[in-house]
């Protein structure tokens, strides 16, 4: 086992984790490392919220040390693209036409800032947020100031519309659904979150789609809507992801909504495994596929994947996992809820400080704390009980005797 070569395409949370995983566990067979980016893997998370805001340098958000690399023994290879894989002959063949041989593969690819089908979204000053390099441009225009439009209000069109303001810009954030977030948290709950924006000076328009991007100078100038036009100094584009999943096609692997794999990760080549962003896998804990975007699932699948290429237990059991912090509002959500689920609410929407539990046939879906800290392994607990609204909803009632 300890012979394999191990090859990761990708350098993000989700590859470098299993890097790790599989040195901790004692792996010392030949690890290589492939990142298209040309830093050191780093914590995308921070992009959006304390690197954007300054609160972070390029050092503090990397997972680790160029040192740790070489202290583990694990060759590098950033800056470089995969053109293809070659099943039968078990190597990835790089753009420069370097062809690495492995035992064991594993696509850690993430994904790409979905674009949108609309005039002038090519234009120069329509930005996305996926990189560092990204981030980078964006703090460079919250220092010049002046008018910021989003078009998007999902986690990361508003985390950045909170940075933009709190950094001095004017900001509209655009979008056609009814509430920020409603397909996700609901309207009820995504109200809230569109509250938080209006009173901290967002000028937040939901309802409207864009149909455009205007042109000023041969650069972004602003967005048109169904409303009209709205005139800005750039545009950030942040109507969600897609899976980078173009290699995998390319090798024939199984695919749908991302890489199709098991609840081990591996996909429909016992040699390859999927981890992060672009994993659909078998979640034996909800008894359904699952793809997720998010920091603790690359963080997990990545430990997993370790796991597996070692023949260690462990299957893909955990309920979904995410966070965000936007103006003076913390929150982490675990569960795995539908819009249509029934939120009720633990304390005051006023106070800014509340959880929320969504309901389906009086089953815990889900559960959100807002402000509230060291609680949520406890929410985690309560998720799949049967608990009635007057207990969920009751602060005298102890959260760890609601799961009982």
């Amino acid at each position: 086992m300890s012979e394999q070569r191990i090859v990761v395409v990708g350098a993000g949370l989700a590859g470098a984790h299993l890097v790790q995983g599989l040195r901790s566990e004692g792996f010392t067979g030949p690890i290589t490392l492939i990142g298209q980016e040309p830093e050191l893997p780093y914590d995308r998370t921070k992009l959006s919220k304390e690197y954007l805001q300054g609160r972070m340098d390029r050092t503090e958000i990397r997972l680790h040390d160029e040192s740790w690399y070489a202290e583990q023994d694990v060759q590098l290879r950033l800056g470089e693209v995969v053109a293809s894989l070659d099943r039968e002959a078990h190597t990835v063949r790089l753009a420069t036409g370097e062809e690495l041989p492995y035992d064991r593969l594993v696509l850690a690819t993430g994904a790409d800032s979905r674009r949108i089908p609309v005039p002038g979204a090519e234009l120069p000053g329509v930005m996305t947020l996926r990189e560092l390099d990204e981030s980078d441009a964006l703090k460079e225009l919250f220092a010049s100031g002046g008018h910021l439009g989003v078009i998007g209000a999902g986690w990361i069109g508003l985390e950045v519309a909170a940075s933009a303001k709190q950094a001095g810009m004017d900001v509209t954030v655009v979008a056609p659904n009814a509430q920020p977030l409603d397909n996700i948290l609901g309207e009820r709950i995504g109200a809230y979150f569109a509250d938080l924006h209006v009173r901290n000076g967002i000028d937040l328009r939901m309802g409207v789609a864009a149909r455009g991007v205007l042109e000023r100078d041969g650069r972004a100038g602003g967005i048109v809507t169904d409303d009209g036009e709205i005139e800005t100094d750039a545009v950030l584009v942040a109507v969600g992801a897609v899976p980078r999943i173009a290699i995998a096609e390319q090798a024939g692997l199984e695919v749908g909504n991302g890489v199709v794999v098991d609840a081990r990760m591996v996909t429909s080549d016992p040699a390859i495994l999927a981890i992060g962003d672009i994993a659909n896998a078998e979640n034996t804990l909800l008894g359904q596929r699952l793809r997720r975007e998010h920091w603790d699932n690359a963080l997990r699948t990545g430990t997993l994947g370790a796991r597996t290429i070692l023949g260690l237990e462990g299957d893909y059991d955990w309920q979904p996992y995410f966070f965000t912090d936007q103006f003076d509002l913390g929150m982490e959500y675990v569960g795995n809820n539908l819009a249509s689920d029934e939120p009720v609410v633990r304390g005051s929407f006023d106070s800014g400080e509340f959880i929320v539990f969504w309901l389906r046939d009086g089953v815990v879906t889900a559960a959100m704390n807002v402000n509230i800290w060291d609680v949520n392994d406890t929410l985690r607990g309560i998720i799949g009980h049967s608990v009635p609204v007057e207990r969920l909803t009751d602060p005298s009632v102890d959260l760890a005797d609601l799961a009982g």
